[in-house]
């Protein structure tokens, strides 16, 4: 039941970000206490990269890195293109195919890629890391921001 719970909500808070960030004013139907709870619930204990990856016909490349997180620190930079990934190779991978590599890497948390930047291919070893809890802050101030902007402040 749980799970399915979380499933909805982070659907629904990805739906409720790709609308605000369309220009759409839909916001989110539960309380800001709600949605700080469940953000916490979700997050706490998870492990993340700090890398936003973009798929590109064909595979994926890296759009965005996270300052001072575990992709910065493994040596990923923007514009890399993933070749491979803990021996699975992503060079015709989605998204979808990375997220399941990451699932995958639960238990050692750590991923050993390959990756294509400026001619030459380079290894790289990247620790996933437990969100901190100043991450979680600005995460839930970025959602309260968006879809609850009356109570952004003074929920808790």
């Amino acid at each position: 039941m749980t799970l399915s719970i979380s499933r909805i909500f982070i659907a629904a808070w990805l739906a409720t970000g790709l609308a605000v960030a369309a220009g759409d004013d839909q916001k989110c139907h539960g309380t800001a206490r709600e949605c700080d709870q469940q953000i916490r619930h979700f997050l706490g204990g998870r492990r993340f990269l700090g890398a936003t990856i973009k798929d590109r016909s064909p595979g994926l490349v890296v759009e965005f890195v996270t300052p001072e997180g575990p992709a910065e620190a493994a040596g990923l930079r923007k514009g890399d293109r993933l070749i491979a990934c803990n021996n699975k190779s992503l060079t015709t991978a989605s998204s979808r195919d990375f997220k399941q590599v990451l699932a995958d890497a639960r238990e050692t948390g750590m991923l050993y890629m390959i990756v294509w930047r400026r001619g030459a291919y380079h290894r790289l070893r990247a620790r996933l890391e437990p969100y901190s809890k100043e991450q979680v802050d600005k995460i839930i101030a970025a959602h309260l921001s968006q879809s609850h902007p009356s109570s952004a402040g003074g929920h808790r």
